[in-house]
């Protein structure tokens, strides 16, 4: 495994609740806007797995709609409990970032 992918495994799950807090989304379309954003290795494969877990978790909850094109949709959006577990993502995201980007800019940290 790259060094990428195990630093995005680690990330996904907070970036996924963040992109359905948005606005509620089904699979395929998550994938597509999550290589928007340049995470071009995440593959619909991959995504799936990783909202039936969140579901299971009770972070996201599954409705079927209608669709445009085609048969019904899974579109998933973020429970209460989804929402402050993005919000302690935001805040672990913030303790390491800030002193890996200081460590690695070649600060001393004092």
């Amino acid at each position: 495994m790259s060094l990428r992918s195990q630093l995005l495994k680690g990330v996904l799950e907070g970036c996924i609740l963040s992109l359905i807090k948005r606005e509620p989304v089904y699979g395929y379309e998550l994938s597509m806007k999550l290589q928007r954003f340049g995470l071009n290795e995440v593959s619909e494969g991959s995504i799936y797995p990783l909202l039936l877990r969140l579901q299971k978790a009770g972070l996201i909850q599954g409705e079927m709609r209608d669709s445009p094109s085609g048969p019904k949709r899974k579109y998933y959006y973020l429970t209460e409990s989804g929402e402050k577990a993005l919000q302690a993502f935001k805040a672990e995201w913030e303790d390491i970032r800030i002193p890996v980007e200081l460590i690695l800019r070649g600060e001393d940290g004092r």
